[in-house]
């Protein structure tokens, strides 16, 4: 293996060319993309719950944003209070759905390295 100032290391081997490395560069792409819809998948799968007002509402929602189940105990029915009710069907449904989003951006994340790949379409 020689040395040169201009070159670096070689060891008389051919250099790697700007499409050679276009297409190493192209494969990995594909790679992260496939890596991504397999995090994607996983968080898709998975259900995330959030409990309000002392546990007397729970939302369960879907990897995929939709909602799965509502759970309310009966100490929460006040007929003369539904608006709070409400809110707390609200906030517990928004709590779960923001438990999936930061699952959804932690998977993203720990396949692109926290690189913002928005441009790309990825």
């Amino acid at each position: 293996m020689g040395y040169s100032a201009r070159r670096g290391f070689s060891n008389g081997g051919m250099k790697v060319t700007g499409a050679q490395r276009q297409a190493e560069m192209q494969q990995k792409i594909v790679q992260m993309q496939e890596a991504m819809a397999a995090a994607q998948e996983a968080v898709e799968a998975q259900t995330f719950s959030a409990s309000v007002g002392g546990g007397v509402v729970e939302a369960k929602v879907s990897g995929k944003k939709e909602v799965v189940s509502i759970a309310i105990k009966p100490e929460a029915v006040d007929p003369e209070d539904v608006e709070m009710l409400q809110d707390l069907v609200v906030s517990a449904v928004n709590e779960a759905l923001r438990q999936a989003d930061e699952a959804m951006e932690a998977g993203m994340n720990g396949v692109t390295g926290g690189l913002n790949l928005g441009g790309f379409g990825l």
